[in-house]
């Protein structure tokens, strides 16, 4: 049919995104209805230089059944205008720890289960199938390509070399000899196609984003799958980058990957006293294995690393760092958490944690004033839950040496500028570079200019001379840990001096600049937070409340401030000029509810401790039923998307899984 005509229900399964992963950076995702709708759909995307240059291999696997005379198109693909209408078969979706179709044909009832094998390029497709018909014939149709994954096929007509023996088949798209696409099925036949191309298929939600919007792939062949009366059988379809494919056992690998997750949810000891079934969402459960999508391993370092948001980020410091809490401690996950501090020191370069590493080379990428101080914080915590001082005396303190030192002196990497000046405040950043987390640029051009002395920087600094104070009196160093609570003493009187706007009764977000933004909550919710007046600290939360907050995180500007946008709509640069002007953001509400629980250990007056105290309680109830409506019936299926609109109905916007937006809403649910 047209697809202009399809009706809500099947608008709203378009625009619902699941995704698994393989923990090395390669992903499967399509929207509830199987339909790519995205050029980050697929069920193989691959990184070859893992967690980095990924790869569409596979974009799909088109299903048909054939009985009594009749051909019925299981799968749904947009093109041309037109829709394919195989979702009128589609009975039931759900992910239960891997996404399972069911399909109904006439008497013939299919259940397709799709899993990625752990730390390998190879997606499994699993086909259980009861024939109740007469005699009938399964086909499936591997939809193939081989291409970066941010950029299309658009026109493209395929170079293809393949040879196959019996149903394992081994192509070469494009003269890429060096990677050679393998495919094997457990069953049936297999039959060569010659210059056999799927022309333009569509993908609405490019179109959203003001991108191209169709592209050709590859069809290399079919498997053809006999079906006899009253049989039922169960059909492995494998597709990888292993060349021993016929020996990978696609029943193992799924029901390894299906142990794996169970097992990371029962090591969260908070789930062991809750009862799991089928009939049920757990929102506890559901949390804990989404923040599993994002621990992947770089190969090339020998450790573990977080990846920032799916489909198209990578692995950035600052995001690692805001996550690391809610990604790794709260499910016990300590060996990796080991690994990812590791990783973080790693590549340290006068002082500064990379942002990033390149997609392309590996270079590490230095755009982040606020990475390294990030990185005390998480020490911190990561010593609140393990008590492992031995690890990070031995391995991560001298680097949080160099890190203190830097910025007392001067940090000029990339044009970073970032400095302690005479008044005992960081200053950092030009006009011309973004290096806090409001870094969106558009032709080169900062949207949000921050530089100067921002709000959380200070407020980090100050906090992690206060844990180093704590660390280096640990480590039997009192000289240095007396030198760290004087700079920190000097930093506040200057902070609480410059930092307070009372005009507005909150805090400046720059020195010059009194937007009112969500950083000022830095200096209430870290461990050791720089506003210790609980006059002062009900003042930032009240404004925050009422400018910034709503139920799925907090405006990134207050609405009357020039600038605001509350919808994230439009072309690339519209979408950027917006990023940070009012759009909401989930993983702010982690800085609230902490300078919540931060305020209340430093309020004296009962009546407002009470208040504050009921707004917790009310912050973690709202928290846990808009995210169970969110990931359960909205557009991320059992993840949380990086941004929303800020006017009702708060449309998911951005990457469809984000790192810190699942951490900071899980510590949220688990009252941590």
């Amino acid at each position: 049919m047209k697809y202009s005509e399809i009706d809500e229900k099947v608008k709203k399964s378009l625009k619902r995104d699941w995704i698994i992963t393989n923990g090395i950076g390669g992903f499967c995702s399509q929207s509830e209805i199987g339909c790519n709708t995205r050029k980050y759909h697929g069920l193989l995307i691959a990184p070859l230089t893992p967690p980095a240059r990924r790869f569409l291999i596979l974009s799909k696997l088109d299903e048909s059944i054939e009985t009594n005379g009749k051909k019925y198109n299981l799968f749904t693909n947009i093109a041309n205008g037109d829709i394919s209408e195989g979702y009128t078969y589609l009975t039931k979706f759900k992910k239960d720890y891997i996404p399972i179709f069911t399909y109904q044909v006439e008497k013939i009832t299919i259940k397709k289960f799709i899993c990625m094998q752990y730390g390998k390029n190879t997606v499994v497709v699993f086909y259980r199938v009861k024939n109740q018909n007469a005699e009938s014939r399964l086909t499936l149709a591997p939809v193939m390509n081989f291409r970066d994954f941010h950029t299309m096929s658009h026109n493209h007509i395929f170079k293809a070399n393949q040879t196959h023996y019996n149903t394992k088949v081994k192509v070469i798209l494009d003269n890429n000899s060096e990677t050679p696409i393998y495919m094997n099925c457990s069953d049936g036949k297999y039959l060569k196609h010659i210059d056999d191309t799927f022309y333009n298929m569509y993908y609405p939600r490019e179109e959203e984003r003001g991108f191209e919007t169709t592209e050709n792939h590859y069809v290399p062949g079919v498997y053809s799958i006999n079906l006899a009366p009253g049989e039922e059988k169960d059909i492995t379809f494998v597709c990888s980058l292993e060349e021993n494919i016929e020996e990978i056992d696609g029943i193992d690998i799924i029901n390894k990957e299906v142990m794996r997750l169970s097992e990371i949810v029962y090591e969260a000891e908070f789930l062991q006293n809750s009862k799991m079934n089928d009939n049920k969402n757990d929102i506890k459960k559901t949390l804990i294995m989404a923040a599993d999508n994002f621990v992947v391993n770089r190969p090339s370092f020998g450790l573990h690393t977080i990846i920032a948001g799916y489909p198209w980020f990578l692995d950035w410091g600052r995001d690692t760092l805001i996550s690391f809490e809610g990604l790794l401690l709260i499910p016990r996950r300590y060996d990796i958490a080991k690994e990812v501090l590791l990783t973080n020191i790693r590549d340290i370069k006068f002082g500064l944690v990379p942002n990033g590493y390149s997609g392309y080379d590996n270079r590490p990428l230095y755009n982040s004033a606020d990475a390294s101080l990030l990185l005390i914080e998480q020490v911190n915590k990561y010593l609140r839950y393990t008590n492992d001082y031995g690890f990070i005396q031995n391995k991560i303190y001298p680097a949080l040496l160099r890190i203190m030192e830097a910025y007392s002196t001067r940090i000029d990497v990339d044009g970073d500028c970032i400095y302690l000046d005479n008044d005992n405040l960081i200053s950092a950043g030009t006009e011309n570079t973004q290096i806090t987390w409001m870094d969106a640029k558009v032709n080169n051009i900062a949207i949000t200019p921050r530089n100067g002395k921002t709000v959380e920087l200070n407020a980090l600094w100050y906090n992690a001379l206060k844990i180093m104070a704590k660390l280096a009196d640990k480590f039997y160093d009192k000289k240095l840990s007396k030198q760290y609570l004087e700079m920190a003493e000097k930093t506040k009187v200057s902070f609480d001096e410059k930092f307070y706007n009372k005009n507005k009764k909150c805090l400046y977000d720059v020195l010059g600049d009194d937007k009112i933004r969500p950083n000022q909550l830095f200096a209430l919710s870290l461990s050791n937070p720089i506003v210790t007046s609980p006059e002062i600290a009900m003042e930032i939360l009240t404004i925050v409340q009422k400018k910034l907050l709503n139920n799925y995180g907090l405006r990134t500007l207050a609405p009357e401030e020039e600038g605001y946008v509350e919808e994230y709509v439009g072309s690339p640069y519209k979408r950027d000029s917006s990023y940070h002007q009012g759009i909401t953001w989930p993983w702010l509400l982690g800085l609230y509810y902490d300078a919540l629980k931060n305020t209340m250990k430093i309020e004296n007056d009962m009546v407002r401790k009470e208040k504050i105290e009921q707004e917790l309680k009310d912050l973690e109830e709202r928290t846990k039923t808009t995210f169970e409506k969110e990931m359960y019936e909205r557009a991320s299926i059992e993840t949380i998307s990086e941004i929303y609109d800020s006017k009702e109905p708060n449309e998911q916007r951005g990457a469809f899984a984000q790192a810190w937006s699942v951490a900071e809403i899980l510590r949220i649910v688990f009252n941590k």
